[in-house]
């Protein structure tokens, strides 16, 4: 027997008049869904007035994106407009005190002889008009650039090769190694990659600057003298190194003080063996003299934001966790001067992301994984939530069904500016109204606001369908739910196919709108999807993760069947086509369904663990995989030892440059599903599952052709074995 109750939250206003015949939407053409412009980043100037972020396009040749800044209005008033254009692209918008706007670009310098293939540089673009001119540089780039509130520094993270002393030394140890063609890298500690590229020789250094030296700097360099070399071009900044030579800083999150004086930076320290833990360090950007500032070896201390008075840092903390312990996510707070970090709304059973302080630095407004949504909060206290002696609180602040981030609050503190996304629409800036949701009462007597979309750079797109909100009760009375996207048309009489697809991580949910993994590029060929987030899935409280924490095929996959029935209840669902898919983690659950169930016409695997006994020395965190599971869970929760009841056709797709799963795993479960599985091959040898390969692509295939392959590749797939019927592979594939 079924068993499950399904509920409607927010819709498209196409679901109140459905149509005979679909509208044309992006979703309906590859080729006009990945043209969609896509907005990024937020950055909002010190006086409230101008809000920047980026704006994602396709280029001219359909091989690559680029991304340019675009202004909006934070009123909500006036249309937004193009701030730079160059093929290269600009990124990482943030604004000096002055409202001077500084981005990084690999764009020409028209002031050096650099060529195309010039590494990244810190521009700045005056806040009252002219041109963007570049002001710092290093031979591999820069990045990471922040700005002080109230001083003119800027700091800068650069990539610099471990046994050069400055910047200058870099740039010729570069090009000896260039020319002499090497490319080895000597390690002496681990990891040595990360996701889908190689850590080394080059490692991250914290740089400091004064902006104020520029004010009188000429913006184009002086012609030189006769028989002189030509000068340095002016107006650059003079980088002060602030770290040495280590790889403390890979994948480092930062902030300033105030007034500059000082960097507060998350660093990787080695632990036993080949593990590692992030602490917290504070560094004097004029002398570069270090302390640490937080180092508890129970947990990795990430993402410090420092207060508007300069004394607090906040930041959060993650335990590290035990094969029977799931990790705990918390807000922590640490005075900048030194002390002891204390725990900040210990007893609020969600995971803090994104921080953001009050002007006043009264409180912070966080983002939070709730109930398939991030929403934001509001964490504060009676006498401020530096107090120790107040008792902190927790209130949601923003109504919406969405994920908010890139969270900005005005100096004034009336307003929060984010990204606002969901499964409805892309990510677009929002302004939330804070004064006005203060304005309620007081704590404990304020009811959640919708956040008020302004006028973005870019439409949403319309949607083919309708989404929709299912929930069951598992076998152990745990809530389950997902979100479903239905498409138009879907009825009694007309039952839409079901594709179930399972989120990665796992530690992660359903809950933002995802360009890789959309659901109305299915929605549009006719199918609903069906998001679950099962045991493991954050934003449901503690104690759902703990209960698939060491058992992946246990809770997790007894959740996803409980959902799959309630979905399949419905009368607009067809249960007798259905197929699952998933990547990562969510491919490893499609490998687990596979071998223990039959009930799907087809599997999608994508990027998938399927041989965890091969698994953990292999991935890119290979000290995060042996705190999760004991060699002993590993096998118990393996997908391969099931391969032989596998019965249902797979499609398996796997980039060769994924390292946080790699291609030895997809290798290996190509091999076995060919050799072992339960389904037998056809007369002439050939069998019904296909490998989809990619020699160039990492954990999530992102070139815009190769995104058009995979989904033409999977649609093909599904439509051959849900629908029975014959699609053609894509041409570029031979």
């Amino acid at each position: 027997m079924k068993h499950g109750r399904a509920r409607h939250t927010r819709v498209t206003d196409t679901e109140q008049t459905p149509q005979s015949e679909p509208p044309a939407t992006p979703f309906h053409d590859l080729d006009a869904y990945i043209a969609i412009p896509r907005v990024s980043g937020l950055a909002l100037s010190p006086d409230g007035t101008r809000l920047v972020v980026g704006v994602q396009t396709l280029g001219p040749d359909r091989t690559g994106y680029s991304t340019a800044l675009w202004q909006v209005d934070p009123a909500g008033q006036q249309p937004a407009h193009r701030l730079t254009r160059s093929a290269k692209g600009e990124s990482s918008a943030v604004f000096t005190r002055s409202g001077d706007l500084l981005f990084t670009s690999a764009r020409p310098d028209p002031d050096t002889k650099g060529g195309d293939d010039a590494p990244p540089a810190l521009w700045l673009l005056p806040a009252h008009g002219g041109e963007a001119r570049v002001i710092g540089t290093a031979p591999g780039g820069v990045g990471g650039a922040i700005a002080a509130r109230d001083a003119d520094v800027v700091s800068v993270a650069a990539e610099v090769l471990p046994s050069a002393a400055d910047l200058a030394e870099d740039e010729k140890l570069r090009k000896a190694r260039t020319d002499a063609k090497v490319q080895a890298i000597l390690h002496s500690g681990y990891p040595v990659r990360f996701w889908d590229h190689d850590l080394g020789p080059a490692q991250t250094r914290r740089f400091a600057a004064d902006l104020a030296a520029l004010a009188d700097a000429p913006a184009v360099p002086l012609p030189p003298a006769e028989g002189e070399d030509a000068p340095k071009p002016a107006g650059r900044l003079e980088l002060r190194q602030l770290t040495g030579a280590t790889r403390a800083l890979e994948n480092h999150a930062a902030d300033l003080t105030p007034d500059g004086a000082t960097l507060i930076t998350s660093w990787n320290v080695p632990g036993p063996g080949a593990d590692t833990r992030a602490i917290l360090v504070a560094i004097d950007t004029a002398t570069g003299e270090q302390r640490t500032l937080v180092d508890d070896p129970g947990y990795d201390a990430m993402g410090p934001v420092v207060s508007p008075d300069g004394a607090w840092v906040a930041f959060v903390s993650e335990t590290i966790t035990t094969p029977f312990e799931a990790p705990r996510v918390n807000l922590r707070l640490v005075p900048t001067a030194g002390g002891e970090a204390r725990l900040v709304a210990a007893e609020w059973d969600r995971w803090p992301a994104e921080l953001a302080w009050l002007p006043d630095g009264s409180g912070l407004v966080v983002a939070a994984d709730e109930d398939g949504r991030e929403p934001l909060f509001l964490v504060s206290a009676e006498n401020g939530i530096t107090d120790a002696s107040s008792e902190p609180r927790v209130e949601r602040i923003t109504a919406d069904d969405a994920a908010f981030s890139n969270v900005a609050v005005a100096r004034d503190g009336s307003a929060v500016y984010a990204l606002r996304t969901s499964y409805l629409a892309p990510s677009e800036p929002v302004r939330v109204d804070l004064g006005g949701f203060l304005a309620q009462g007081p704590a404990g007597s304020r009811h959640p606001i919708d956040a008020v979309a302004l006028r973005s750079p870019v439409d949403a797109p319309a949607l083919p369908g309708t989404l929709t909100e299912v929930e069951t009760t598992a076998g152990d009375g745990a809530r389950v739910r997902a979100w479903l996207a239905l498409p138009e048309g879907a009825s009694a009489e007309s039952p839409a196919p079901l594709l179930l697809w399972i989120h990665g991580g796992p530690l992660g949910s359903w809950n933002a709108w995802s360009w890789r993994w959309n659901p109305w590029l299915m929605v549009a060929q006719g199918y609903a999807v069906l998001l679950p987030d099962p045991a493991l899935s954050v934003g449901y409280g503690q104690e759902f993760i703990q209960r698939g924490w060491g058992a992946w095929g246990q809770a997790p996959f007894t959740d996803l069947m409980a959902i799959t029935d309630a979905a399949e209840q419905r009368p607009d669902i067809d249960e007798t086509r259905t197929a699952a898919m998933g990547g990562s983690f969510g491919g490893y659950m499609a490998n687990w369904v596979a071998g223990h169930t039959d009930r799907f016409a087809a599997i999608v695997t994508h990027a998938s663990l399927w041989a965890l006994d091969q698994f953990g020395p292999t991935t890119d965190a290979a000290m995060y995989w042996q705190r999760e599971l004991t060699p002993e869970m590993a096998l118990a929760n393996s997908p391969h030892l099931s391969v032989e009841k596998i019965t249902t056709p797979m499609l398996v797709v796997h980039g060769d440059r994924d390292y946080r799963v790699p291609i030895g795993e997809g290798l290996r479960l190509w091999y076995e599903l060919l050799s072992k599985s339960g389904l037998p091959a056809a007369d002439d040898g050939s069998t019904v599952h296909r490998f989809l390969y990619f020699p160039d692509e990492n954990h999530w295939v992102l070139s815009p052709q190769h995104a058009k392959v995979w989904y033409q590749v999977v649609l093909a797939f599904l439509a051959q074995h849900v629908l029975g019927r014959e699609a053609e592979v894509p041409a570029t594939l031979g």
